[in-house]
């Protein structure tokens, strides 16, 4: 008979409009059902939380617990680094992003949460930033808010890395070409969605988008750049330094991030599990909708972000 761990978790806030430390959990696929109500009310309110000291994770305890969270999901593109759903973020294949963005969001239903787990951590650098997109929205002024909610962009896997990563060695370029870039993705999402659990209204950008839907490439630019500058102000971002064994949960839905590059040549590994998610609603309640392929292949295991429920254009 299994029984299920139990613990006293205690919630730490950390910025003033997201983050959040946890404590009190060893993290697994055991913890009781009100220790991950708990969790899940925490990254909801905060949109990431972290965990210190959770170095007795594995690959199989860390999918073990993000399968509390919901149903695990394969990248659409990269292999994973245990045949099953660990995405690996090394920074010995560009895995230092350096970008705002959100993750997988060229497929329609991207992931809802991302479960990232330190592996090696540099000497100094390579911390990782979050950005509140449902702050970022609220603080808008309200005649930017009504132009936000009316607009759709069309987002991608396949844009110009050499130009985003110049110093990019050639094993980096071949691998964004012929791994990550191997199927090209276009998904035209709504710029604001609704949040389906807590009804907020977020900001959906990020380095992923190709256009804004109906504009030409002077003004669609103008007003991305115009967008996400609100997404990237201080008081909407937190910032944590990472330590072995630290693991960070975050709401994709409500969020971006930012892995900063400035660890020189020192070797930077983390795992992340992702759990999958729902077809974006614009405020018009206008679904987000697959442009190109005409589906989501499978992966070499399990299903890809966003296969269970990505609709085909009409």
């Amino acid at each position: 008979m299994s029984t299920a761990t139990t613990t006293s978790l205690t919630v730490q806030k950390l910025g003033g409009r997201l983050g959040a430390v946890l404590s009190g959990v060893r993290l697994g696929g055991d913890l009781a059902p009100e220790t991950v109500a708990g969790i899940r009310a925490a990254l909801l309110a905060h949109k990431v939380v972290f965990f210190r000291g959770q170095d007795h994770l594995d690959e199989d305890a860390h999918e073990a617990f993000g399968r509390l969270l919901g149903t695990p999901v394969a990248h659409p593109t990269v292999p994973s680094a245990d045949g099953r759903y660990s995405f690996p973020i090394d920074s010995d294949y560009g895995g230092r992003a350096n970008q705002w963005h959100t993750d997988v969001t060229f497929v329609p239903a991207y992931p809802a949460f991302s479960v990232l787990r330190a592996v090696v951590v540099p000497p100094y650098g390579g911390n990782t930033l979050w950005a509140n997109t449902a702050t970022a929205y609220e603080n808008l002024p309200e005649p930017l808010r009504q132009l936000a909610d009316g607009l759709r962009a069309v987002h991608s896997n396949a844009y110009d890395y050499a130009a985003l990563r110049p110093d990019a060695v050639p094993e980096q370029l071949a691998r964004f070409r012929d791994v990550f870039a191997s199927t090209k993705f276009l998904t035209e999402h709504p710029v604001v969605r609704v949040h389906p659990e807590t009804g907020e209204r977020t900001l959906l950008l990020g380095n992923f988008v190709q256009r804004i839907s109906g504009l030409t490439g002077a003004d669609s630019r103008a007003l991305v750049a115009l967008f996400q500058a609100h997404v990237e102000r201080p008081e909407n971002t937190v910032r944590w330094q990472w330590q072995t064994g630290d693991v960070a949960i975050w709401d994709n839905r409500a969020t971006q991030h930012y892995g900063v590059d400035d660890s020189d040549d020192h070797v930077r590994k983390l795992r992340r599990v992702t759990i999958d998610g729902d077809v974006p609603l614009g405020v018009d309640g206008q679904p987000s909708r697959l442009l190109e392929p005409s589906s989501v292949p499978d992966p070499a295991f399990g299903i890809a972000s966003g296969a269970s429920t990505a609709e085909p254009a009409a």
